[in-house]
C-alpha cells in the first residue's frame, strides 16, 4: 500500500512537472511572439531612422526637379541608382515606359510584397517652401500632389524591409515599382497590361495629405481624351463666311456637355480646359482642341456615360460643319479597398504614432493657414493623431491608376500628414508644405507604416490569404479590361 502510495505521488509530481514545463514552453512562446512584434517595430523605427538623411535628400531632389509625367528622367535614375546600391537587382524602362522600373530584392520561394512609388509633379504649380504664395523663377510645375514625398518615402521602406529579410534569412521577395505619369498619364495601367503584377501577394502604398488614416477607401474610375476639331481658316471680318471655326465647335461641345450634367448620375464628375483655342481673333480657327476628364464610381458605368460624350463631339462637328477626332490619354478603374491589409496598416501606423511639429514648423503652419478655407480650423492638430479606424469603406472623389493593381492584386494605401491639415490637393500650399520639413515628418511615418506593415505580412502569411479571399469575394464575377486599350504610353 505504501508503495502504490509513493507511486501515485511520483506520478503526481511528474506530472506537475509537465505542466509547468508545459506552461513554460507556452510562456516563452508567447513571449517570442510579444518580443518579435516589439522587436519588428523598434527595429523599423530605427532602421527608417538611419535612412532619413537619405529620404530627405532624395525627396528634396525631387522636388526641386519636379519633373512632370513620362520625364520623370533625373527623379527615376536617382532612386535606381540608391536601389543598386543596396543590392536590388532594377529593371529600367519597363512596359515601354523609360522611367518606370521594378526593383527586387530577395527570392520568391516566398511571399511576393510590392510597394509603389510615384514621382511625377503637376505643370503649373510652381511654389516655394514658403507659408505665402511665391513661385519660383523659371520653374513651371511643383509636387502638389506630393508624389516626390511618396517616392522617397516608399524607397525607405523598401530598404528597410530588405535589411530585414536579409538579417532574419526570410524566405520571401520585396520589389519597389517605379511608377511614373499617375497624374492623367496612367503608368501604372501599362505595368498592368504588361503583367508585371501577375506574380505578386500584395501591394501596399501610401499618399501625402493633411491626416494619418488608414481607412479603406475606393475612388472615381476615370477616362480622359483630347478632342480635336479642324475647320477652314478664313479672314474673321472679310471672308467670315468662307470659315468653317473649330472654336465654335469646341464651344458647342462643351455647351452640350454642360447641358448633360443634369442627367447624368450625381456622383458623375465631368472637366475639362480648352488647349487651344486658335491663333489670333481676326482668323477663323482652323483647330481647336479640348481636353476631357470623364469620372465616376463604377468602371462599368464609363463606357455608356463615355459614348454619350463622344456624340456631343459628333453633333458639334455636325453643326459647325467641322470635322472631329479624339485619341484616348488615360483611363483608370476605381480602387478596390481590402480592409484585411487596411487593418494591417492601421496597426503599423498605431505603433509609431502621430506627428509633433517643432516650434518653427508650428509657425510656418499657422501661417500658411490662414491662406487656406475656413474648414482648416477644424483639423488643426490633426497632424498628432492617428484617425480611427473602421471598416466603413470612405469613397473619394479622386481617381488614381493604383485602382487598375487593385482589382488584379490585393491592394491597400493610407494617407499620412505631410501638409497642414486642411490643405486642399494640387494647391501651391501642398507644394511649399512637402518642400520643408512638415513634409518630411510625414513621409517618415509612412515609411515605418509601410515596412512595418510588409514586415508583418511575411511573419504572418496567413494574413496575406485573408486579403486575398476579401479580394476575390469584392471582384465577383467582374471581368477586368483595361480602359486604355492597346494604345502605347503617351511619352
Amino acid at each position: 500500500m505504501l508503495r502504490k502510495n509513493n507511486r501515485i505521488a511520483a506520478m503526481k509530481t511528474t506530472l506537475s512537472y509537465t505542466l509547468l514545463a508545459l506552461l513554460a514552453t507556452l510562456f516563452l512562446h508567447s513571449g517570442v511572439a510579444i518580443a518579435a512584434k516589439q522587436t519588428s517595430g523598434s527595429y523599423v523605427a530605427q532602421d527608417v531612422t538611419r535612412h532619413q538623411a537619405l529620404s530627405n535628400e532624395l525627396a528634396q531632389n525631387l522636388w526641386d526637379w519636379a519633373e512632370t509625367r513620362f520625364h520623370e528622367k533625373k527623379s527615376s535614375h536617382a532612386m535606381q541608382v540608391i536601389l543598386a546600391e543596396q543590392g536590388f537587382k532594377v529593371d529600367v524602362g519597363v512596359a515601354d515606359m523609360p522611367t518606370a522600373f521594378v526593383a527586387s530584392y530577395g527570392s520568391k520561394d516566398g511571399p511576393v510584397i510590392a510597394i509603389l512609388a510615384e514621382m511625377d509633379a503637376l505643370p503649373g504649380l510652381s511654389q516655394q517652401a514658403q507659408p505665402y504664395k511665391q513661385s519660383i523663377d523659371g520653374k513651371e510645375a511643383g509636387h502638389a500632389c506630393g508624389h516626390h514625398l511618396f517616392g522617397a518615402g516608399s524607397l525607405a521602406a523598401a530598404l528597410t524591409v530588405k535589411n530585414w529579410l536579409q538579417q532574419n534569412n526570410i524566405q520571401g521577395q520585396i520589389r519597389l515599382y517605379g511608377t511614373p505619369a499617375e497624374e492623367g498619364g496612367s503608368g501604372k495601367v501599362y505595368m498592368v497590361r504588361e503583367g508585371l503584377f501577375s506574380d505578386v501577394d500584395t501591394v501596399l502604398h501610401w499618399h501625402p495629405g493633411g491626416q494619418n488614416t488608414t481607412q479603406p477607401m475606393s475612388t472615381l474610375a476615370n477616362k480622359t481624351a483630347k478632342f480635336r476639331f479642324h475647320g477652314i481658316a478664313s479672314h474673321a471680318a472679310a471672308a467670315p463666311e468662307q470659315g468653317r471655326s473649330a472654336l465654335d465647335a469646341v464651344e458647342a461641345m462643351n455647351y452640350m456637355v454642360n447641358m448633360m450634367r443634369e442627367h447624368v448620375p450625381a456622383d458623375t464628375r465631368i472637366h475639362y480646359i480648352i488647349t487651344h483655342g486658335g491663333d489670333a481673333p481676326n482668323i477663323v480657327p482652323e483647330f481647336a482642341e479640348v481636353y476631357y476628364y470623364l469620372r465616376t464610381p463604377s468602371a462599368a458605368d464609363l463606357p455608356a456615360l463615355w459614348s454619350r460624350l463622344e456624340k456631343t463631339a459628333q453633333a458639334a462637328a455636325m453643326g459647325t460643319e467641322t470635322q472631329v477626332d479624339w485619341e484616348i490619354m488615360s483611363g483608370v478603374w476605381s480602387t478596390l479597398p481590402n480592409a484585411t491589409l487596411a487593418k494591417v496598416a492601421h496597426d503599423a501606423m498605431d505603433t509609431f504614432g502621430g506627428i509633433k511639429y517643432s516650434p518653427q514648423e508650428q509657425a510656418f503652419a499657422d501661417v500658411l493657414r490662414t491662406t487656406l478655407s475656413k474648414r482648416a480650423v477644424k483639423q488643426i492638430g490633426n497632424e498628432q493623431n492617428i484617425m480611427p479606424y473602421t471598416d466603413d469603406i470612405y469613397h473619394s472623389t479622386a481617381s488614381t491608376d493604383v485602382g487598375d493593381i487593385s482589382w488584379n492584386v490585393p491592394t491597400a494605401g493610407f494617407v499620412t500628414a505631410t501638409w497642414v491639415p486642411g490643405t486642399a490637393p494640387h494647391s501651391w500650399q501642398a507644394v511649399a508644405a512637402g518642400g520643408m520639413s512638415i513634409g518630411y515628418k510625414g513621409m517618415h511615418l509612412a515609411s515605418k507604416t509601410l515596412a512595418l506593415s510588409a514586415i508583418r505580412l511575411f511573419e504572418q502569411p496567413d494574413l496575406i490569404q485573408q486579403a486575398k479571399t476579401e479580394w476575390r469575394g469584392r471582384v465577383g464575377d467582374v471581368q477586368y479590361q483595361s480602359q486604355i486599350g492597346d494604345r502605347s504610353p503617351i511619352l
